[in-house]
């Protein structure tokens, strides 16, 4: 199984960026699809889930703020980013069927 993520980059507070997240191989079904993220000195923590688009769950840091996605025709999970302040910055891992895991990518939120 592969997770390939892609969106991250140079944001400015305030910004909206959506990161992609798509699992390929040998998956016979995907249930869980999840973010997380690892700021810099610090453990990787939770950010956000997704069973079905009426089953998320989302850290209290980023509720309200971020909202997750996902699309079972093309394996993708989303996690649309909005408000985006520099404490969120951090590499951004997909996780799938709370087993793989995705390389990361990098959201640097400056101005």
């Amino acid at each position: 199984v592969q997770l390939q993520a892609s969106g991250g980059g140079l944001v400015q507070p305030g910004g909206s960026p959506r990161l992609s997240c798509v699992a390929s191989g040998s998956i016979f079904r995907i249930n869980f699809m999840g973010w997380y993220r690892q700021a810099p000195g610090k453990q990787r923590e939770f950010v956000a889930s997704i069973i079905s688009s009426s089953n998320t769950n989302y850290a209290d840091s980023v509720k309200g703020r971020f909202t997750i996605s996902r699309d079972n025709t093309t394996n993708t999970v989303y996690l649309q980013m909005d408000s985006l302040k520099p404490k969120d910055t951090a590499a951004y891992y997909c996780k799938v069927n709370n087993k793989y895991w995705g390389q990361g990518t990098l959201v640097t939120v400056s101005s």
